[in-house]
């Protein structure tokens, strides 16, 4: 499998806006992990697999740089890209653009690997490194 980006479509829902029909700034945050959640189906993974395995991802960081405001039905696209490969933690870049081809925003994340039982760090799972190994970063 070699693709270097995951694009995911999100149409902007009322209760993500304010009375102006602007777009809420947390919601990126959350259109963020939309992003994530499908990049990571493209490799037949998701989170709740992930957690029964006795992995955790928590968010550890996160960042994001507003450039235009996306608004009330709006058709957003989420650009989710891997930014290097994961070890005890996995980052992502984000772009999310309209569906005029505006960005509206970048950000980045890093979650780390947690072990659930110990609730400590633990490297990435051997299972998503191999999975990743024809990624092209």
């Amino acid at each position: 499998m070699k693709f270097n980006f995951n694009e995911t479509k999100i149409r902007v829902r009322y209760g993500e806006t304010d009375q102006m029909g602007v777009v809420y700034h947390a919601n990126y945050a959350v259109y963020f992990e939309v992003g994530r959640t499908e990049w990571l189906r493209e490799f037949g993974l998701s989170y709740s697999a992930m957690e029964a395995e006795g992995v955790m991802l928590p968010v550890v960081s996160l960042s994001i740089n507003y450039k235009n405001s996306a608004r009330y039905d709006d058709v957003l696209k989420v650009k989710t890209q891997l930014k290097k490969m994961p070890t005890a933690s996995i980052e992502f870049d984000y772009e999310l653009r309209n569906d005029k081809g505006e960005i509206l925003a970048t950000g980045n994340t890093i979650l780390a690997f947690i072990d659930a039982k110990r609730n400590r760090p633990t490297r990435c799972p051997k299972y998503l490194l191999d999975k990743l190994q024809n990624y092209s970063l």
